[in-house]
């Protein structure tokens, strides 16, 4: 996603989470291959929490937010009143559906890591709270992903499901994103696969998945957990996640490398915090930026680490650091990216673009008397820095609500 940066992985007992799956696709339709986790067994994922007793500060904040940003609906008074009666009684409060739909693109306009918040109007909020067991909520996450991908053109959307409340804690998925893929670990040490994801894809074997056919690209099941159950599995269906094959405009040999990434980067594990609601399930996306895929899921050491392997079949010098064989393959790999994204008709943004694109944004949201809070390190882009838009400057800090923010580690 433009502000996939902002993820962290998830605690597994004492290691990382991820997502995804792929070649155990299951055939068009619901979500399959539901296992529950057997009764007495300890759940590797951690437990689902309560939710706390909302602030009447902060759900005031935001409907003076709210109102301000949509005068239309006139005084706020009486709304106001009603909310700090439903806090008083049962420690929470409901939004409206205009609300929610307000809060989820608020919290987009506010993630400072997030360098694609131009489009922040723009997010389609599906209105799912009324789900809270898990395999509706696993049908759900199908629909999220049909809906998002849009045969390539992906649109920005969000699916919120049932809040945590006082007493009560909310659903919850596992996944660090809707898609991701296996990392299986070999008995040298070695892994086949996406490492980040190798102690997540050995917790849910261990909850009962069978694994996928060992390839580098196997799409995890879902991992969806209900209150008052353990998590179950849910495969994707294979119309749900499309992928593109990686090739190279110059280079016909790219192709044979089998490379491959999916098309909707879909966060699912950080909690939609509006007005001191927080909604631990919501997902949510935009759409790649190249850099994403080609400069640090394909690239770095500890994900598929292919810039040795890319070097050698173009030839480089990859004995001295002098001659730059990194930056090279650097730029090559992220125009395969681009160009295959491109010829395959989906939705994929360039950092360059979207550098002035942010720069936009900026200015749109000084004239509207806002600031735009941004971290430096992650806005601007993992390769060509100083040759984007956005180096060249310092932007204000600041950790506004609403906002998508972390779970605690399980």
């Amino acid at each position: 996603m433009l502000c996939y940066g902002s993820v962290r992985p998830l605690r597994i007992t004492s290691s990382s989470a991820g997502v995804g799956i792929m070649s155990s696709h299951a055939v068009r339709g619901e979500p399959r291959h539901d296992v529950a986790v057997p009764a007495g067994r300890p759940a590797p994922l951690g437990e689902l929490a309560p939710g706390r007793r909302v602030d009447p500060a902060a759900a005031e904040e935001f409907l003076a937010l709210y109102q301000a940003e949509n005068p239309r609906v006139g005084s706020i008074r009486a709304r106001v009143e009603d909310v700090r009666a439903q806090i008083e009684r049962y420690g929470t409060y409901a939004h409206t559906a205009a609300e929610l739909t307000f809060g989820a693109q608020a919290a987009w306009r506010n993630s400072s890591r997030c360098i694609g918040r131009l489009y922040w109007r723009s997010l389609r909020v599906r209105d799912r709270r009324h789900v809270t067991g898990a395999g509706q909520l696993a049908t759900e996450a199908v629909a999220h992903l049909r809906e998002a991908t849009n045969g390539g053109r992906v649109r920005p959307t969000l699916t919120v499901f049932a809040p945590a409340m006082p007493e009560r804690p909310g659903p919850r998925i596992w996944n660090e994103q809707l898609i991701r893929y296996a990392g299986y670990r070999r008995p040298d040490g070695t892994i086949v696969g996406d490492p980040r994801y190798a102690d997540f894809t050995e917790a849910v074997r261990d909850l009962g998945w069978p694994g996928g056919p060992g390839t580098p690209f196997d799409v995890l099941p879902l991992v969806v957990q209900a209150p008052g159950e353990g998590p179950r599995l849910y495969d994707l269906p294979s119309d749900a996640v499309l992928e593109v094959p990686l090739g190279h405009p110059r280079y016909r040999w790219f192709a044979g490398l089998g490379l491959r990434w999916h098309a909707v980067p879909a966060i699912s594990n950080m909690c939609l915090e509006i007005g001191g609601i927080c909604y631990p399930a919501a997902p949510f996306n935009g759409w790649y930026m190249g850099t994403e895929i080609g400069a640090r899921n394909l690239a770095d050491v500890d994900r598929y680490d292919l810039l040795p392997a890319v070097a050698d079949r173009m030839g480089l010098d990859t004995t001295k650091e002098r001659s730059l064989w990194r930056d090279r393959v650097l730029v090559e790999l992220n125009l395969a990216v681009l160009h295959s994204f491109d010829s395959a008709g989906v939705t994929i943004a360039d950092h360059h673009t979207e550098s002035h694109r942010f720069l936009t944004h900026l200015a749109r949201e000084q004239r509207a008397g806002r600031i735009t809070p941004a971290d430096w390190s992650w806005i601007v882009p993992p390769i060509s820095g100083a040759a984007t838009a956005v180096f060249h400057r310092y932007y204000q800090t600041a950790d506004l609500r609403p906002n998508y923010v972390h779970h605690p580690p399980a």
